[in-house]
């Protein structure tokens, strides 16, 4: 029964670390806010091959997931843009930018509990990935003016509920024997980060950002793509005339 609940405590320590984010962000400890989050995208990574690895998938603990996400990836990441950039800009456009992407986030956690998505990938952006890269962009404040903050949050929440199809790593195989090793893994990696904050951010901020820009360009691809084709069938129309 114990070793059945390990993946929601997992779970809920993901949730955990995403309101440890938001208690640091409201106390204006933002490179540590965002260290948090990134955390919680390993928690959220383990407790799913924990589940797997020891046969206790459920429904509760995908809706737990889901529950727990949204805070983590979806509000955490949002107040943490919002203190560090966000506040000096009109207060409009600031809550409007800042409703737009937990709720597109909402959308697209509620999207993957009830729609089955191609084998190997996610269709849009996964959530934790856009508020990985939400939270670790808000470091960048000083070198990236707020109008390009204000975009970039705008791209990756459409990106979220885009049918762009993104691959799917979640479900690569780790021998059970490994999982046990995991803790403590990220023990290490949390300790590391907490050393030295703002590097890790920014450093981990990369390869996320890379994963969310290869869905803006698949997405150019396709538009550029359908305008092609239609174009074609407009000459073809015309030519028959």
């Amino acid at each position: 029964m114990i070793t059945k609940s390990i993946p929601n405590l997992c779970t809920l320590f993901n949730l955990g670390l995403g309101m440890v984010a938001i208690l640091l962000s409201l106390n204006d400890n933002y490179s540590l806010a965002a260290i948090m989050v990134i955390v919680a995208m390993l928690m959220d990574g383990l407790d799913g091959r924990m589940a797997r690895a020891l046969n206790a998938q459920s429904e509760l603990g995908k809706e737990l997931d889901s529950l727990s996400d949204l805070v983590s990836f979806g509000v955490a990441p949002i107040i943490i843009m919002y203190g560090i950039a966000f506040h000096d800009i009109n207060p409009v456009l600031a809550v409007v930018a800042s409703l737009i992407f937990p709720m597109c986030g909402a959308m697209r956690l509620a999207r993957f509990n009830v729609k089955a998505g191609v084998p190997g990938y996610f269709t849009g952006l996964p959530i934790p990935a856009a508020g990985g890269v939400l939270a670790t962009l808000s470091l960048f404040h000083n070198e990236v003016s707020t109008p390009y903050m204000v975009i970039s949050t705008l791209i990756l929440s459409y990106l979220m509920v885009s049918r762009v199809k993104y691959p799917n790593f979640k479900k690569v195989g780790v021998p059970r024997k490994a999982l046990w090793l995991a803790p403590f893994v990220i023990i290490v990696a949390v300790v590391i980060a907490i050393m030295f904050p703002d590097q890790v951010s920014k450093l981990i901020f990369v390869p996320l950002a890379l994963y969310a820009l290869y869905g803006f360009q698949q997405n150019i691809r396709q538009l550029t793509r359908r305008r092609k084709h239609q174009d074609e069938d407009n000459s073809s129309k015309e030519s028959l005339r």
